[in-house]
Formats: C-alpha cells, structure tokens, sequence
C-alpha cells in the first residue's frame, strides 16, 4: 500500500467499556443543526472541494478504482447532504461514525470488536475478496482498501459489512479514520486523540490511539482491553 501511496496514514481507536445506547436528545439536536448548516455551505460549494473528499478519491485512482461509480463513503454522506437529505438516525455508535466522518471528510469505520477474529489488517483488496455490504449488495473489493480479520474482510473506506457493525449491545469497538495523507504523523495523532475524546465523551469507556503509517505500519492495542 505504501509504495502506491506512501503518505498514507490511518488513526485507529481501541475502545473499551463503551455503551451505545440511544443518543442523548441534546447531542442528536447539535449533529442534526450541523447537518444543517453543512447543507447551506453545500448548496453553493462542490463537495470536492473538502480537502479529505479531493485527497480520497486521488487515493481510490491511485489503486485502480472510480471514485465516480464507487464513492469513498464520507463522499456519499456529503452528497446525500447536498441533495437535503439528512442521516437517517441508526445507533450511538453508527451515528457519532456518521457524523465525525462528514465532520472531517473522511471515511471512517466502527466495528464491534467481539464479531471480530484475531488480528487485523488493512490491505488492498484482491478480486476474491467480497462481502455482503450494510448496502443490502454483494460487493467486490478489488482495488479497494479493506479491513480484515482471521475470517475475512469485513470493512472499507466504500461501505462496511454486515458481520461486524457496532450495535447498541457493543462494549468494545475498533474505530478506523481513513485520515488525509497530507496530514504530518503528529497531526495525524492530534486528530485521532481528537476523536477518541469527542467519542467516549459520549460513550463512556477508555480509548487507545495509534496511527499507522509507513514508518509505523503495525500498533498492539490488545493491551487497552481491561484499563
């Protein structure tokens, strides 16, 4: 991946003790007045003219794939919001990923980390690789990034599998920011502290950063289960 594109870099956060029930009415007020004011910014500004929107879809043709017939997800979000539509409200979980992932136009993924087998890795994906999307669709991987575990893939930066979402029973969950490579690596953990905190001020539990890069391409967070 990194001799593709080598700056590219991935915030990921362990998350421990967590509790994803329904989201507080006040927070659910503040992300949907967000979502409104994001549409009025929208209605005269392209969508690719977010910095994290432009720098994926480079990344998306830097492996081979049409970031016009398979949009990088926050780039959906965004243009769904540019249509008028708001997120549907899904879960806690789900819908802090949702909005931190429009916040900073990036593509970001939260997985139960009890659906998940052994450890985890972020590659490129082969044609074999496909699952069956929270889209309701089969989807193929191939040149796309993907998160997998000792099963299989079960997460990327275009849509996310029906095996491992967080749901509102999830007490421990990986959160992976598909951050933009323009960022310096201490930026780049600045960021991903950032949404730790904004996280589990919500959710309760504890957080244990990293970002991965190409001088860090491997982290153990095995040791923030228990704190």
């Amino acid at each position: 991946m990194f001799e593709t594109v080598p700056d590219l870099k991935f915030g990921i956060l362990h998350y421990n003790r967590i509790s994803l029930a329904d989201a507080p009415g006040m927070l659910s007020g503040r992300i949907n007045l967000f979502y409104e004011e994001l549409k009025l910014d929208l209605a005269d500004k392209p969508v690719t003219d977010f910095p994290g929107i432009a720098e994926w879809r480079k990344v998306w043709k830097a492996f081979g794939k049409d970031p016009g017939r398979y949009r990088p997800s926050a780039e959906a979000l965004m243009r769904r919001l540019k249509k008028g539509e708001t997120p549907s409200p899904i879960n806690l979980g789900a819908d802090l990923n949702n909005f931190i992932s429009v916040r900073e136009a990036v593509p970001c993924g939260l997985y139960d980390l009890d659906k998940i087998t052994g450890p985890v890795e972020i590659r490129s994906g082969g044609e074999e690789d496909e699952y069956e999307g929270l889209n309701g669709r089969m989807n193929n991987l191939e040149n796309l990034l993907l998160t997998a575990d000792s099963v299989g893939p079960f997460g990327s930066p275009f849509v996310d599998s029906r095996r491992t979402p967080a749901s509102t029973d999830t007490a421990h969950a990986l959160h992976v920011i598909y951050l933009c490579p323009s960022l310096s690596v201490d930026e780049a953990a600045e960021m991903t502290r950032g949404i730790g905190k904004l996280f589990t001020s919500v959710t309760g539990g504890r957080f244990e950063p990293a970002v991965l890069h190409a001088g860090r391409p491997a982290a153990d967070l095995s040791a923030a289960e228990g704190k």
